[in-house]
């Protein structure tokens, strides 16, 4: 029995073109540790060799002992932090195999958000009344202005 591949036999092309895709994807995904993007280990950030700085930054500064990437650059919330998570994934993978990012790598704004709830969330006794003062005020702060160096150690 003879199997033409041409479009007398459209679903035959589209199941074969399918398993490439979805073949290709399962290599990449296990190549690239995929799973281990899941969890939370900070040495899963320098599968990036754009990340080792700030990793290494990191292991110096004063939040090591206390907080991990996901716990400064996620929502703590497990939905928005898978949700997140993947919207990531996905930019920092195109990026990358595009090699389309500036250099040096950029915190996008939605991101920097996320950091600044994360700080508001884990020190709010400590700045409750900035909160207040930045409420009556319309004066806007980021922690980050003036705590820069916390996360990953001093500003290149």
């Amino acid at each position: 029995m003879k199997v033409a591949l041409s479009s007398k036999n459209p679903m035959l092309v589209l199941s074969i073109l399918f398993g490439i895709f979805l073949g290709a994807g399962a290599f990449t995904f296990h190549e690239g540790e995929g799973l281990s993007y899941l969890g939370n280990e900070p040495k899963t950030c320098v599968n990036c060799h754009v990340m080792r700085e700030h990793y290494d930054g990191w292991q110096k500064a004063s939040h090591h002992g206390h907080a991990t990437c996901n716990d400064c650059h996620l929502p703590s919330h497990p939905v928005g932090k898978y949700l997140v998570k993947g919207e990531n994934g996905f930019g920092h993978s195109k990026a990358f195999t595009l090699q389309n990012f500036h250099e040096p790598i950029m915190i996008r704004p939605v991101s920097a958000q996320i950091v600044q709830d994360n700080c508001v969330r884990c020190h709010a006794g400590r700045v409750s009344e900035m909160l207040a003062r930045q409420r009556n005020n319309d004066v806007s702060f980021t922690c980050v202005h003036c705590h820069g160096q916390v996360g990953h150690g001093p500003r290149r």
